[in-house]
């Protein structure tokens, strides 16, 4: 990339994506970009299809540019709104070789245009127009009168448990009620602001940065303790107050 554009700014936000985990990257891409100036250009390969007759695409969406394999990553990035321009990174001279890998289209094709579109190129230069992104099958909490059953969506690096359970559905499904979580081996009573509402070493659900709510262990590792992996049934029961 600093071949094609040498002032570039790179910024790593993370390699700690599980191997071929669209769902994650998804998630972790759509907390991360809101954070970033416009114009900035967003490089994301999270690509199992690799080599296979999935698209190569940049996109731009809200004031920046996203450039990546079309598999569904861009899906919670853009919700249910159609991308601002798509094109199809169909044009050779704008790839590391004319003959790329088939196995290594990060190195070969997504790097390689990113820098062009980060150096001044536009999107209609370096592709072609394209269609509708891939869907990505997102999966989405299950609410009634007595709870929300959500899914743990990803770990963090501190092994934090983040959910796909949103504030508001938190906040709209309680109506003031009292609050209890199962979640691996862990069942925790109340919602906390902080890590430091509870003691160091004991469990805590909050509303994170993303605004979903979180399994947490003030000054521990949750997903150790409890057990608890991507993946994992998220149990919120609500009782109501008797006196």
């Amino acid at each position: 990339m600093l071949s094609i554009h040498a002032s570039a700014t790179l910024v790593d936000v993370t390699h700690e994506v599980a191997p071929q985990d669209v769902m994650e990257a998804a998630f972790v891409l759509r907390d991360a970009a809101p954070h970033f100036p416009p114009g900035t250009v967003h490089l994301a390969v999270v690509d199992p299809g690799v080599g296979s007759s999935r698209r190569a695409v940049a996109l731009s969406h809200g004031g920046q540019i996203f450039v990546g394999p079309d598999n569904g990553l861009f899906t919670l990035l853009v919700g249910s709104r159609e991308p601002d321009k798509l094109v199809v990174l169909d044009k050779p001279e704008f790839w590391r070789t004319e003959t790329p890998s088939t196995t290594f289209h990060g190195r070969d094709i997504f790097a390689p245009v990113a820098a062009h579109l980060a150096g001044g190129h536009s999107l209609d230069e370096v592709g072609s127009p394209g269609q509708a992104l891939e869907p990505l099958h997102w999966a989405l909490p299950i609410a009634d009168e007595q709870g929300i059953q959500g899914w743990v969506v990803h770990v963090d690096h501190f092994g934090n448990c983040i959910t796909n359970i949103p504030r508001k559905l938190f906040e709209d499904r309680r109506a003031g009620r009292a609050v209890k979580c199962y979640v691996g081996t862990a069942i925790v009573a109340g919602l906390s602001t902080t890590y430091a509402d509870v003691a160091a070493g004991e469990p805590l659900m909050l509303f994170g940065s993303g605004d979903v709510l979180e399994i947490a262990v003030n000054t521990g590792n949750a997903s150790s303790l409890f057990s608890i992996r991507k993946g994992a049934s998220v149990n919120i029961v609500f009782v109501d107050k008797r006196t």
